[in-house]
């Protein structure tokens, strides 16, 4: 099976097939909405514990191809949205499939598009850059990009960071106050980094921002007037929510020791990693957390799992079922995590 289903190939497969089965499902409904919502969820749960498998780093020869995937990935994104928020506020479908499609494009801008987008920021090309910076704009989460860059991998793992946990948070706790932080904390550095190189004020990157949100919103009520616009406003709250769960699995209660009044430098033991091979590959390699904050800069399909890396004990949608349960998190994670901090 995986002399065929190569890395490249598990990849697009991965992230693919759920653009088609979502497209299918606002246009056509149906199967197509039971399909797709059983492919991120059941079948993908199901993958990742039926077969052992850890899908190894590809080699730098294929970078035209995780490119080429990720901006094809970037470029749906647009499509699937306008095709979802006109399908729910404007097709004809049952409440039930409603709520079905709702919760299949959900999983699927809260998983795929925003680990996409999260790979298309740190990439050095403009155009990448800008793509990604769109992506999290239309889902109403544009400050991310200068927050999780200028922020979060410089702060990682202290409390300077909104975008890392602390033992004990529930993830109720945790989401508004890495939102409020992420956007404020993303504006000084942002500010900041505009004085520095003579940026005029109306091209703030907050401008884009906030303006490019408004914007958003006001096509959603084009397609679909006042309803289309509150479902939209549901949807990207929806997916942003995922993202938000993500940073909180993979950072809970791990935290850099002070020496001489300074963080130490950033490792291995500082991000929570899971190697389940299915839900990685639709992730786009995020849960690969460590060597990310390791290497910024590595193109997703070059990620590794460090030998010396915390391991979460299922894999990430799994505990982030889990953490929406606060005191089962905690019974489990909490023991974990103080042994790491142990270490």
């Amino acid at each position: 099976m995986f002399s065929i289903l190569t890395p490249m190939r598990l990849f697009a497969v991965a992230t693919l097939t759920p653009v088609v089965l979502i497209g299918a499902a606002a246009i056509w409904g149906g199967i197509w909405i039971v399909a797709a919502l059983l492919f991120l969820s059941a079948l993908t749960a199901t993958l990742d514990e039926a077969v052992h498998h850890i899908t190894p780093p590809t080699a730098e020869s294929e970078f035209p191809a995780a490119s080429w995937l990720s901006v094809t990935l970037g470029v749906c994104h647009f499509g699937l949205l306008l095709l979802v928020v006109s399908a729910l506020a404007n097709h004809p479908f049952s409440l039930p499939a409603k709520i079905g499609l709702f919760i299949a494009a959900g999983f699927f801008f809260g998983q795929v598009s925003n680990s996409n987008a999260h790979e298309l920021i740190h990439r050095g090309g403009r155009g990448m850059h800008r793509l990604g910076k769109w992506v999290y704009i239309s889902l109403l989460f544009g400050h991310h990009t200068s927050a999780h860059v200028l922020v979060h991998h410089r702060y990682v793992a202290t409390r300077d960071d909104p975008s890392t946990s602390r033992l004990g948070e529930s993830y109720y706790r945790f989401a508004p106050r890495a939102w409020r932080g992420s956007f404020r904390k993303g504006l000084t550095a942002e500010t900041e980094r505009q004085s520095r190189i003579g940026t005029p004020a109306y091209l703030h990157p907050y401008v884009n921002y906030v303006g490019g949100a408004v914007l958003f919103i006001g096509f959603a009520s084009i397609i679909g007037g006042v309803s289309g616009a509150l479902l939209y406003i549901a949807l990207a709250s929806f997916a942003t929510s995922q993202l938000l769960l993500s940073d909180y699995i993979q950072h809970y209660g791990l935290m850099r020791a002070v020496v001489n009044g300074r963080p130490e430098p950033v490792n291995a033991r500082h991000s929570w990693n899971s190697p389940h091979w299915f839900s990685s590959a639709v992730m786009l390699n995020a849960p690969r957390h460590s060597d990310h904050h390791a290497h910024p800069a590595r193109t997703f399909n070059t990620l590794i799992i460090p030998e010396d890396s915390p391991m979460l004990p299922r894999s990430l949608p799994m505990m982030a079922t889990l953490a929406l349960f606060p005191k089962r998190w905690r019974r489990i994670m909490d023991p974990l995590a103080a042994q790491w901090s142990a270490r």
